[in-house]
């Protein structure tokens, strides 16, 4: 063992754990597993029927607003896992800043709205192979048994190699980055230099809004691109996995962010061009359900059928090591909570196996859950839609909880990565900017414009008898998870001991 990654095992060391995982991720792999769970080409391969559907071109600009706002949170966030190398995020985070309550709390949900994002891209894969298979000489079925069957393939071929180690994690992980921003770079640029069948100005065309309500339809097309750009604090939830991960953690944070914002925007500029034909009609079919997935519509006009392959082969590669990099993240998560024995069967979930350096029973475990909405296939949208509602809370409470400690006085200690006078300025702004975001999932409307979108409200509600009556989908699901880890908590965690170990100055 060489001087580094000594100095990497004394200082986990100063926050009351042992060396366990295995430390092998440099610099480019912790970059790739946190672009991967980014992973624009699984985002806007998902919900670009929806922005397109209900804000035609002019939903570009939600890619921007959307890169800024989450900037604003990496920063913050990049800042806070300089001084906290440990896996687990924000559960972390707040588990020094905060009070072991409020910190419980906050990986509870940030653990659901992992699991609920692992199926959400597990429920895309099917999506992109099946077309992919048949184009190839297959004939396989496109109904919901056959999609939910290979998306639970997937899920137990990314459990496995959770299983089998980091380092191999990695190896896919950074094939699978190179796949990604090659095609999407290759494929935007060949669009806009060859098949760019739209002008600019469509870009600034407002009539796909509607007469009216037309914040309320562009917030709503907002939804893809606030489901794309999360996840980048992945790089610090695999800090233990890292060397030298108070510099690499935070740098890799903030590359994930503005590499996925460079190449997603020149992609969707790209494609919204490359649109054939007349683009009022393209958008009309594409809300009234006869595109149901306009990207593809779109590269097939425009390329022979052997390079059309090639894209959703880019596609498939792209979401398959998204769904392998948002798992192993839920999995450090698991085992950061189950290790301070937060969870149910702790001592399982926190158990790390001597050979292969991996938390097996955290890993069986997250796959298990992330298979249970399969048991329901109702679509990855409507998966999507609840994950990025949960993953936004849990970002807020993670913000909240390190503002109130900057009030009081942190960060007192240097750290490698440091926003100085800065940073509480970028703190509140990221408050802010998440409230207004969950405020946006939440908000009840009827997104209908010029009678031609969907409406967002036709979402499907759970009903029950009596006076609950219907209740929307996303708030029944985060009520029931809340609901359980309120009950949890009150029977095993509310008396617990609390063993946190708090280095010098992790406090405020």
């Amino acid at each position: 063992m060489d001087t580094a990654q000594e100095a990497d095992v004394r200082d986990l060391e100063k926050f009351g754990y042992k060396q366990e995982l295995r430390r092998a991720l440099g610099v480019y792999s912790s970059f790739a597993v946190a672009f991967s769970y980014i992973s624009p080409s699984t985002g806007i391969f998902t919900l670009f029927i929806l922005g397109l559907s209900l804000a035609g071109p002019f939903f570009w600009w939600s890619w921007p607003i959307v890169v800024i706002g989450q900037l604003i949170i990496a920063l913050n966030f990049a800042e806070v896992s300089s001084h906290f190398p440990v896996a687990g995020s924000v559960y972390q985070w707040t588990k020094y800043l905060s009070n072991r309550t409020y910190s419980w709390f906050t990986g509870w949900v940030y653990l659901f709205a992992g699991v609920l994002t692992v199926a959400a891209v597990v429920a895309t894969v099917p999506l992109v192979l099946i077309p992919l298979l048949n184009n190839l000489g297959m004939n396989l079925g496109t109904d919901n048994d056959t999609n939910r069957n290979v998306a639970a393939l997937v899920l137990l071929s990314t459990t496995l190699l959770s299983i089998f180690g980091v380092r191999l994690v990695a190896i896919v992980n950074n094939t699978g980055v190179v796949f990604e921003i090659l095609g999407m770079v290759v494929f935007a640029l060949i669009l806009v230099l060859f098949f760019h069948h739209q002008s600019v100005s469509v870009l600034t065309d407002t009539s796909y809004l509607g007469s009216s309500n037309q914040i309320g339809t562009f917030l709503g097309a907002m939804f893809m691109s606030l489901f794309v750009i999360y996840g980048f604090d992945t790089a610090s939830t695999l800090a233990e996995e890292t060397k030298n991960p108070r510099r690499e953690a935070p740098r890799a944070v903030i590359a994930a962010v503005i590499g996925a914002a460079i190449i997603g925007a020149i992609f969707l500029f790209a494609v919204v061009i490359a649109i054939p034909g007349d683009m009022g009609k393209f958008v009309t079919d594409t809300g009234a359900g006869k595109y149901p997935f306009p990207l593809v519509t779109i590269i097939e006009a425009n390329f022979p059928s052997w390079a059309a392959n090639l894209y959703l082969f880019v596609v498939f590669a792209a979401i398959y090591v998204c769904c392998l990099a948002i798992q192993t993240s839920t999995i450090r998560l698991a085992f950061g909570m189950a290790r301070d024995g937060k969870l149910p069967f702790s001592r399982v979930l926190g158990a790390v196996h001597p050979g292969l350096h991996t938390p097996i029973g955290a890993c069986i475990a997250i796959g298990v859950l992330a298979g249970l909405p399969l048991l329901y296939y109702a679509g990855a949208f409507l998966i999507a839609i609840g994950a990025t509602g949960m993953i936004y809370l849990s970002y807020i409470l993670g913000n909240i909880a390190i503002l109130l400690a900057r009030l009081r006085g942190w960060p007192k200690e240097d750290a490698p990565f440091k926003l100085g006078q800065w940073g509480l300025w970028v703190n509140i702004l990221g408050v802010i900017w998440g409230v207004a975001m969950e405020v946006n999932f939440l908000w009840p409307r009827n997104l209908v414009a010029g009678n031609q979108n969907p409406p967002v409200s036709s979402l499907p509600n759970v009903t029950f008898p009596g006076f609950l009556g219907d209740i929307p989908l996303f708030e029944f699901t985060l009520g029931l998870i809340l609901l359980v880890g309120v009950i949890y908590w009150a029977v095993a965690q509310r008396k617990a001991p609390n063993a946190t170990v708090a280095p010098a100055g992790a406090r405020a």
